[in-house]
């Protein structure tokens, strides 16, 4: 070839070479660009193993443990990357298989039969089989343990058929007996010579040992001992395949702005949970997906009646809960991103009773409820009765929107001649030192349900104490039970016939004042692909089917 170019050019006047040769890159060029064309048509990108993830949490982690860790999202967020239940939510927003390989269900409603897979083992090695699930659920119900959970498991009988064979025996049947089985199960071998009382001590909180797709590898702490980071590796021995990402790091900041600040630097990949304001201070938002999520959680301020003694008074809980401008607070705090809420239930559940009148945003009709009931203004513009002021302590978190949600609130309520003290707390101090001893005369503070809603957990008068979730410090018998009724029915029309009532009592008793759900935002850089995020019960559940996440690909033919 090179001869023959040697004696063509022999022939071609110099213009000619350049014609000739440029039309010798042009066919060159198109060759390779048919191949190019050829390649990707006939391939397609899959995912590769390989890659990091690093996320941005706001919070410190305290026990990275499945039951301990529902009052904290920090908590969740890496059980649910560790631990495996028994069912788990599916992309498509249904339960599905975890470690359950199958189950059945009997006749009556009330024996559940879970078939275990047989491939499950620990990060350590060890198999996972009955004998881990059946300690997990016997400590959960054990009072000496104080698992948050404890309520749902009350009057269930574990039998052990054989090693990856159980049964529970429900005495009544329970609609969401199924969702309970999402628990992340323990590895009895690491627990069962952890005495109750240390339970909530031992390192194993933050040092675990699961069965997810992801083991616990590391974290780094700084001179006053919080924890920076937190380092987890992808589990090869994982049930479901390993993950394709080889490494997950949880990143913790104090505030939003430093972990925004750290995204735009690079440091992180994604932000769990970033506030609707904050979206604009991401730099790149051009290479960043910000998934809006709908999640069964509402925030409000729970009154507990046992602690303040204006409170106690049903006239004052009535007038604050009219004195509250929820539009004003959605469009100011969430950018419009929320709905308002006025009840246990949120607007798009069907349980929700959205035909209730309620009284709302209604300053003068507040006023009024008070004047009438012998509330009077005093020369501060506190209104008082019989020697007793209408103040109280109003309690809350240190998350950007809850400490400006109180202000918001703050300000409404001394419209009507409330004085409430915001006392504005980091999440830790807040659960350890005043909602665990319901130190507190208000709480602003959120709740999380499911899509299939139980309000028993949070209003039933068994819940009173810690480790209940019941936080308004509310007792009445009929919505007792109601709940427990309503539990017990299957009949999905007949049980949101009681959850009407149950609304009902709710808007003429006010424990509450129930103000919005948020959208969940949870941004993360592009080049994280194979996120399926449509229905979730808990932000934790984004990392649900974290194993099908990944960054690097190779391309193979279709």
């Amino acid at each position: 070839m090179p001869q023959n170019w040697i004696y063509i050019s022999k022939f071609l006047s110099f213009k000619e070479k350049i014609i000739f040769s440029f039309l010798i890159l042009l066919i060159a060029g198109g060759i390779i660009s048919w191949g190019i064309i050829a390649y990707f048509s006939l391939t397609k990108p899959v995912a590769k193993q390989g890659g990091s993830y690093t996320e941005g949490i706001i919070g410190q982690p305290l026990y990275v443990n499945p039951l301990l860790s529902q009052s904290s999202e920090t908590d969740a967020d890496l059980t649910q990357v560790i631990y495996s239940g028994l069912l788990k939510l599916g992309s498509g927003g249904n339960l599905v298989g975890d470690l359950a390989e199958s189950w059945d269900i009997s006749s009556d409603q009330k024996t559940y039969t879970i078939h275990l897979k047989k491939n499950a083992v620990w990060h350590d090695g060890e198999k996972l089989n009955a004998d881990d699930v059946f300690f997990t659920i016997s400590i959960l119900q054990d009072p000496a343990y104080k698992s948050p959970l404890r309520y749902n498991w009350q009057g269930v009988d574990i039998k052990q058929i054989d090693d990856y064979t159980l049964a529970f025996a429900l005495k009544k049947p329970y609609f969401g007996f199924l969702n309970n089985l999402t628990v992340g199960i323990l590895p009895k071998h690491i627990w069962e010579n952890v005495a109750p009382e240390k339970f909530a001590l031992a390192d194993y909180n933050l040092e675990p040992v699961g069965s997810g797709p992801y083991k616990f590898y590391d974290f780094q702490k700084d001179s006053s001992g919080n924890i920076l980071s937190y380092e987890l590796r992808s589990f090869e021995n994982y049930f479901a395949n390993r993950p394709h990402i080889s490494k997950i790091t949880f990143n913790f900041y104090p505030d939003e702005n430093s972990a925004i600040e750290a995204y735009n630097k690079k440091e992180i990949l994604g932000i769990s949970g970033i506030s609707p304001e904050k979206i604009s201070h991401i730099k790149t938002i051009k290479n960043t997906a910000i998934y809006e999520i709908s999640i069964p959680r509402y925030f409000s301020v729970f009154f507990n009646q046992n602690k303040s003694v204006s409170l106690a008074n049903g006239e004052v809980r009535k007038a604050l809960v009219c004195a509250v401008n929820r539009k004003k607070i959605i469009e100011k705090v969430l950018s419009d991103k929320g709905v308002g809420v006025n009840s246990p239930f949120l607007p798009q559940m069907k349980e929700y009773a959205g035909d209730i009148e309620r009284c709302d945003s209604d300053i003068e009709e507040a006023k009024k409820i008070l004047e009438e009931a012998g509330w009077k203004l005093n020369e501060n513009n506190i209104r008082e009765k019989d020697g007793i002021k209408l103040e109280f302590r109003f309690f809350t978190t240190d998350w950007p929107e809850l400490a400006q949600t109180a202000d918001i609130l703050k300000s409404q309520w001394k419209e009507i001649g409330a004085s409430a003290e915001v006392n504005v707390l980091t999440v830790s101090d807040l659960q350890q030192n005043y909602i665990r001893p319901r130190e507190y005369d208000a709480l602003l503070f959120g709740q999380a349900t499911n899509l299939n809603p139980d309000p028993c957990p949070f209003w039933c008068s068994s819940q009173k104490r810690d480790p209940g979730l019941n936080l308004s410090f509310f007792g009445d018998d009929e919505v007792d039970k109601i709940l427990e009724e309503a539990r017990e029915t299957l009949d999905e029309n007949k049980r949101i016939e009681k959850y009407r009532r149950f609304q009902e009592i709710i808007k003429d008793k006010n424990p509450a004042a129930f103000l919005y759900s948020p959208l969940y935002l949870y941004s993360v850089n592009k080049q994280v692909k194979g996120l399926e995020l449509k229905s979730l019960n808990a932000p934790s559940q984004r990392f649900s089917e974290i194993n099908k996440w990944y960054i690097k690909t190779k391309r193979v033919r279709k």
